[in-house]
């Protein structure tokens, strides 16, 4: 290396080296050099300040660039240990003077320092020296002076931070921060690129990448934080308020730097937080999420008191949790975790938000809620507090599945963690304890994910499956122990409802070993579609079953795993391993998911025949008071036995073992009644083969079984009965051996007389012939005149409406049970032989027409009355689930059973309704007594109504889905829609025992509730047909009532709970659109006779009675057609059955918008009630005079009943032509009818046709003639009948109202159609009147304006102060002609009109080629196509048209000028 001459400062004239040191030259080799080195460093250790004026030139002769320069790192070393000596020996000035030769120097050292790197490297003592010297003496201060000494600092720091490792020893860091922290805290400033080399350590990927080196710069700022504080602030400053961001790494991290710091010295964050308030606050979210990220970190650490410290900020950041933006909200739910396990102080707040949180309308959010307290709980349950876990309660019922099933697994997890605890404290199981119930709440749920999901919480967390036999049967034992009674009921139902999806899946193999035929296709479709919606998406999944069914077909392998799957022999552990090999056997197809959920409800991953025989030996301790169970658990024996009679229904293999049996007889033997009870069951369940398989245990069983039939209790005996019934196969040798001691027992003085009724009438059912004789005798000779018809015992003074169980005499027991003994008897015959059917429903409806006490000798007290009451309806229901005594009940004896619904005593009430309940639910009970729920809409006690509400809404829905999910019962629609209810509904409400006159108005207002009661449910369903109930009330106003066909007040109470039905209906429909059903309504004969043909269009409603629909829709009549015939369910009174598609809808309910295009001809005439009336009535002649003159004034004529009073507004007549410019209508000859003919339109325009007359052009100038004038009512009916049926359809439905009256006008006589519209109105008496000429002039020019929207109202029948606005106004598609609320002149009214929907892209108020503009509404009547006609042509022509009579208050012009002002933009 050539020799480089130092240009900073010239080379000494003369250097003195200390004693005993040889001296350096540059022509010395390396080793001399270095040896002669060694001396001079090792005497200049021992030099001491005082000797320093002889040794500044070997200073400068040292720094000269040969030493600095040398390429022996050796020789380098040396001289820097030199330097650093003579730095010390020359303090605290240096014999370097020249700015540039220090800074050359300093640098030097730093790159020597470089050397401290390894600390196992031979010469790293010597580095050491180096770096403690430097470090003592405070070398580096010298540069503080220097002009560029940032660049000298930033080079040592770098050094440093890049050397420093976990190898060096404490004393090595603590040198180098004793050197670095002085040029920091005596510098005159710190430099930006040195904050950054500091800073860039304790931020991410640094701090992870070198620990060491961030520790030191964590004691660094720590050392320094008081000098370091402004530059720091500064920096934030410019990078949060003013923007300005550094070219630095660290200036893309502000917010994780500000963490770090906060960690490590917050006092030099104390003017940088009120700018983080600032920046919560800000307009950009993505400040936000990163400033409340940052905030979260900071107030949740474990040691972190910012919150009480800053308590503005806290504050701040509690309303970011309220932030309009979802992924704050997020953010700050989700850090929510860490305040409550860290920050105890805290809780209160951070609970606070997120209970509100948990009502966020985001899902991600409430989800995010659930998550987070839920992983705090697991962390430390102590840390939740019970309102967060409701919180998360409460979230198992959300809306959203993401959100309820987080939720559910979370808790379940908590109490699986927690149960699992050996040191668990009480108060930990307590504050857990209601997740089992809440778990199994959820299975009530008729969504199939959420049923889906309990089944897995329940194999995986509250009763593992993984877990042996035996623990696993106690933590089951304990779970049903400890359960709720809906939580019971819920485990029970999951059972089952396996049970139901295991029996599926076994038919659908039986079929499998069927030859492979259409027939085996055919049947296996239903079983697939039914296994589809035990899964989630049913849709998809009946698609991946029929897939997985095409594999069975082909692999016989998986038919096999299923078979083994399904048999009563399978482990739980070879269940496991059978499903693991059918899932690896399908592969990755795309049908693996559904057949895995399907495989997993089938599979008994709990219960095999180990698991019972351990469950057995649990429920043995608890019957017999013995082990840990009894102590822990109330009632552990009763539990045990319940759990043990689901399991036997639903797994009835797994017990047979003998074991299981022998425990079973050991049960039966017990001496509590109710054990003994539940082994029956059990018994009846299981003893399917048992006198086979296990002929020892039969014959011990028998002589029991037939013991407790003989002298057992009532239930005891009833079941006994069922258990022989199951397990012998000559069970009628069996009943004949205790037949006759039975007999014998029939004695009221017998100890066992209510056991020998019970099981007589038991074995009357399952042997009804084979006893039939005796059963006769028994029933007619004893049963009938000594139990029922006699009244031995006085009655025991009570004035209670009931009684408990042991209070009620044997007595009336025995009348109970011998009621239940002919109804069973009846059931096991299943026929009307001998009138038996029809004399006990009689005997049966006379004991509750007679309120329990048949014979009505008064010797029966109230609470005893009750229960006969009771148990002769409970009867009637039992035996009307057989076709055959359903046909025979009358309407009398259906009219007072219903009564039991509205019994005085609400013990009945309640188990009637539930009863009647259970039987509608499993359609066994016909439509027609779901009618009864209706009269519970009198029902005081709201707890009960809302029960029996909800009872109607779930037998709803019950029939809508078995309609779905049974292609046959489409045949059956009339019996199992639930709309067919309301017939039965009104006809039974028609009959109820108050309502002696159709004007009863508080009745009628009783009635009204209980129609609402049923028809809200209806109505609020998805799948409603308004028209189909208007036209199923107006058919059953065309009948008469089949019960008192020929009464006039029956019928009319019928018509009147009609009305009351329309009503409601309008009501629930304001804006009702009358839309053709695709088939007629169905009546029942048996209620209903045939229809008249006549239109019943009178209301029977009182006058002053207060009518729901406060917007008076109308109640005008349905006309139906005359094809409509009554029906019971789906037979007419010939017997003949008719459905929907032999019912075809008649054309009459047609809307006239889906008439063909170019039809001629068209006639129509609806005939009002009005109409009817005032046909027969002559105007008055000063009214025929005026007629006459409107008549002359005007182009257009009525060609309608002369005689007919008008009290409503008529629907328009249309006519459309080929030329838009032809306005006005073509006048006919005089002195001819001129029909209304429509011309050719469009397919989607509409023929509007007259209500209640024919439109006429003509010039007479006398009355218009009624082609129906001079006729006989009768005639005229059958006339307008035969132009309704000419037309092809029924006119639409009359809109009746009444205007109000104008007064100081002269009153016309005249059916007034589009005139009126036009600006008339009619008085009380229904004569219509003119408006002024001011009047007319300012409609004139109001047609000039856009029209508004048009409110769609409807206008019931005789209201008195309607005004045009409140006109009902249906849609273009409704069957009713439409009438313009706006006041028009008749020259408008008559002019071809079209209605057009909205247009978005045309400029608002401009116009449309189709003639309207896009100011109009969509759905809006037809407007008036004059758009063609300049505004001054259309004055001039409305001017032509309009006949002004009479006078105006001012008033009314006042209305229409404020109308008008409206009207403006």
């Amino acid at each position: 290396m050539p020799k480089a001459k130092s240009k900073l400062v010239p080379r000494p004239p003369k250097v003195i080296y200390p004693s005993g040191c040889k001296e350096l030259s540059e022509e010395l080799n390396k080793e001399e050099l270095v040896k002669r080195l060694k001396n001079l460093a090792k005497v200049f250790t021992e030099v001491g300040q005082d000797d320093n004026d002889d040794y500044v030139g070997l200073a400068l002769f040292l720094a000269s660039d040969f030493f600095l320069s040398h390429p022996s790192k050796d020789v380098r070393l040396l001289v820097a240990c030199c330097i650093a000596d003579i730095f010390r020996i020359f303090a605290p000035e240096a014999p370097y003077t020249h700015p540039g030769q220090l800074k050359e120097i300093f640098l030097f050292l730093v790159q020597q320092l470089r050397g401290l790197q390894d600390p196992e490297a031979p010469l790293f003592k010597r580095y050491f020296y180096l770096l403690e010297n430097l470090a003592w003496v405070k070398s580096f201060n010298i540069c503080i002076e220097l002009d560029e000494n940032q660049e000298i600092f930033c080079s040592l720091f770098k050094m440093v931070f890049s050397i420093i490792n976990d190898k060096h020893q404490a004393k090595v860091k603590n040198f180098m921060l004793d050197m670095m922290c002085p040029l920091i805290t005596e510098a005159d400033a710190v430099s930006q690129e040195l904050l950054d080399i500091i800073l860039i350590n304790i931020i991410e990927p640094h701090k992870s990448q070198n620990k060491e080196a961030y520790n030191l710069a964590r004691d660094l700022i720590r050392r320094t934080s008081n000098a370091i504080e402004p530059y720091i602030q500064a920096f934030f400053n410019n990078s949060l308020v003013l923007g300005k961001r550094s070219e630095s790494e660290v200036s893309g991290h502000i917010y994780r730097l500000i963490y770090e710091l906060n960690n490590i010295q917050p006092s030099v964050l104390l003017a940088v937080l009120p700018q983080l308030e600032f920046k919560l606050k800000s307009n950009d979210e993505n400040e936000r999420k990163s400033v409340t990220k940052l905030l979260a970190r900071m107030f949740s650490d474990p040691n972190s008191d910012l919150a009480s410290q800053n308590k503005p900020l806290w504050l701040c950041y509690l309303g970011r949790f309220n932030d309009i933006s979802v992924a704050v909200r997020t953010i700050c739910v989700a850090h929510s975790q860490h305040f409550l396990v860290n920050q105890p102080l805290l809780i209160k707040d951070v609970t606070e938000m997120l209970q509100q949180r948990t009502h966020d309308k985001e899902e991600s959010v409430r989800c995010e809620v659930v998550q987070t307290i839920l992983a705090a709980a697991k962390k430390d349950l102590n840390c939740v507090s019970t309102e967060l876990l409701e919180c998360v309660k409460e979230r198992t019922l959300d809306k959203m599945s993401k959100v309820r099933s987080s939720a559910l697994m979370g808790l379940a997890q908590i109490y699986k963690n927690i149960m699992k605890m050996p040191d668990a404290t009480p108060d930990q199981v307590t504050k857990v304890a209601w997740i089992r119930n809440k778990v199994l709440h959820t299975y009530y749920q008729n969504n199939v994910e959420d049923r889906i999901l309990v089944e897995k919480i329940l194999n995986t967390s509250l009763v593992p499956y993984s877990a042996e036999p035996e623990e696993r049967m106690k933590t089951l034992f304990y779970l049903y122990a400890q359960l709720d009674e809906h939580a019971v009921k819920a485990l029970n139902e999951l059972l089952k409802y396996q049970y139901s999806i295991r029996c599926t899946v076994r038919q659908l193999l039986e079929l499998h070993r069927c030859a492979d035929t259409e027939e085996r296709a055919k049947a296996m479709l239903p079983k697939i579609n039914q296994l589809a919606r035990c899964l989630r998406e049913p849709t998809k999944a009946q698609d991946h079953l029929k897939k997985f069914n095409q594999i069975l077909v082909k692999d016989i392998r998986i038919r096999q795993l299923l078979s083994k799957l399904l048999s009563g022999e399978c482990t739980c552990k070879a269940a496991e391993i059978h499903v693991k090999e059918i899932m690896t056997k399908m592969g990755t197809s795309n049908t693996l998911y559904s057949v895995k959920v399907l495989l997993e409800r089938i599979a008994p991953l709990l219960i095999d025949r180990v698991a019972i025989s351990a469950l057995m030996k649990f429920v043995d301790d608890a019957v017999r008071g013995l082990g840990e169970i009894t102590d822990e658990l109330r009632n552990a024996s009763e539990a045990g036995m319940k759990l043990l009679m689901t399991l036997s229904f639903v797994f009835p293999g797994a017990f047979h073992t003998e074991t299981a049996f022998e425990y079973l007889i050991t049960f039966l033997r017990h001496e509590d009644e109710t054990v003994a009870e539940l082994t029956l069951q059990i018994f009846a369940n299981t003893g399917q083969g048992l006198q086979e398989d296990f002929p020892n245990i039969y014959s011990s069983l028998l002589p029991v079984l037939q013991s407790m039939v003989k002298i057992g209790t009532p239930r005891q005996a009833k079941h006994a009965i069922k258990c022989i019934a199951v397990l012998c196969k000559n069970k009628e040798a069996i009943f004949g051996q205790v037949f006759e001691h039975l007999k014998r027992s029939l004695d009221f003085e017998s100890a066992n007389f209510e056991t020998a009724l019970v099981s007589i009438g038991h074995i009357a059912q399952l042997c009804p012939q084979e006893f039939a004789v005796d059963l006769k005798g028994i029933v007619a000779r004893f049963i009938v005149k000594e139990v029922l018809m006699q009244d031995r015992s006085e009655p025991l003074d009570n004035e209670d409406s009931w009684c408990p169980d042991h209070m009620v005499s044997d007595e009336t027991i025995a009348k109970i049970q011998g009621m239940k003994l002919i109804m069973r008897w009846l059931l096991g015959l299943k026929s009307n032989q001998s009138n038996l059917g029809i004399s006990t429903l009689r005997m049966l409806h006379t004991n509750i027409a007679h309120e329990g006490d048949l014979m009505e000798r008064g010797k029966v007290n109230k609470p005893e009355m009750a229960r006969l009451r009771l148990a002769a309806g409970s009867c009637i229901l039992k035996l009307v689930q057989e076709s055959c005594y359903a046909e025979l009940i009358t309407h009398e004896q259906f009219q007072g059973l219903a009564v039991l619904i509205n019994d005085p005593c609400y013990e009945v009430r309640v188990r009637f309704a539930q009863k009647l309940h259970r039987g509608l639910m499993n359609l066994r009970l016909p439509l027609q007594y779901l009618a009864i729920l209706s009269l519970a809409g009198q029902e005081p006690v709201k707890e009960f109504k809302a029960q029996i509400k909800q009872f109607l809404i779930g037998n709803i829905n019950k029939r809508r889905e078995y309609m779905k999910q049974h292609s046959a019962a489409q045949a059956k629609t009339y019996s199992l829609l639930p709309e067919y209810v309301l017939p039965y509904t009104i006809h039974l409400l028609a009959h109820d025992s108050d309502f002696e006159s159709y004007e009863d108005k508080p009745v009628l207002l009783n009635l009204r509730d209980c129609l609402l009661f049923v028809m809200d449910p209806l109505i609020k369903s998805d799948n409603h047909t308004f028209n189909f109930y208007k036209k199923l009330f107006d058919a059953i106003k065309q009948t008469a009532d089949a019960q008192e066909p020929k009464d006039e007040d029956t019928n009319k109470k019928l018509y009147a709970v009609c009305d009351l039905a329309i009503d409601i209906l309008m009501s629930k429909a304001p804006h009702f659109i009358l839309k053709d059903y695709p088939a007629n309504p169905m009546l029942p004969s048996k209620l209903f006779t045939a229809p008249n043909l006549n239109v019943n269009t009178k209301v029977y409603l009182p006058k002053d009675f207060p009518l729901l629909n406060k917007k008076k829709a109308s109640m005008q009549a349905i006309p139906v057609s005359p094809k409509l015939t009554a029906a019971t369910d789906t037979k007419n009174n010939t017997g003949i059955k008719v459905s929907a598609r032999e019912n075809k809808p008649n054309n009459a309910m047609k809307s006239p918008g889906k008439t063909k295009e170019g039809t001629k001809g068209r006639k129509t005439n609806t005939v009002t009630e009005e109409s009817k009336r005032s046909e027969s009535r002559s105007p008055r002649k000063s009214d025929r005079k005026e007629n006459e003159k409107v008549q002359n004034k005007t182009s257009t004529k009525l060609h309608s009943p002369a005689r007919q009073k008008q009290t409503k507004l008529t629907d328009f007549a249309t006519k459309r032509t080929k030329n838009d410019k032809q306005n006005l209508r073509q006048s006919p000859r005089k002195g001819k009818d001129a029909p209304l003919t429509p011309t050719k339109t469009s397919s989607k325009s509409s023929s509007q046709l007259v209500n209640g007359g024919r439109l006429q052009s003509a010039n007479k100038t006398t009355p218009v003639k009624s082609k129906f004038v001079g006729k006989s009512p009768q005639r005229r009916d059958s006339d307008r009948r035969k132009i309704d049926n000419e037309s092809g359809g029924s006119p639409s439905p009359a809109k009746r109202f009444k205007t109000s009256p104008i007064k100081g006008t002269r009153q016309v006589v005249k059916n007034l159609s589009p005139v009126l519209s036009s600006g008339s109105s009619s008085d009380k008496s229904g004569i219509a009147v003119r408006s002024s000429p001011r009047k007319r002039q300012a409609d004139e020019k109001s047609l000039n304006k856009k029209p508004l929207p048009i409110k769609r109202t409807r206008m019931a029948r005789g209201s008195q102060n309607s005004t045009d606005e409140d006109n009902i106004i249906p849609s273009p598609s409704s069957t009713n002609s439409s009438v313009s609320p706006r006041k028009q002149s008749k020259v408008v009214t008559d002019m071809p009109k079209k209605a057009y929907p909205i247009r978005s892209n045309v400029r608002r108020s401009a116009s449309i080629p189709n003639g309207t503009s896009d100011g109009e509404e969509e759905g809006t009547p037809e407007t008036v196509a004059v758009t063609s006609m300049s505004p001054k042509k259309r004055a001039a022509a409305l001017a032509k048209a309009i006949e002004t009579v009479g006078t105006e208050e001012e008033e009314e012009e006042l209305n229409i000028k404020r109308r008008i002002r409206k009207r403006k933009r």
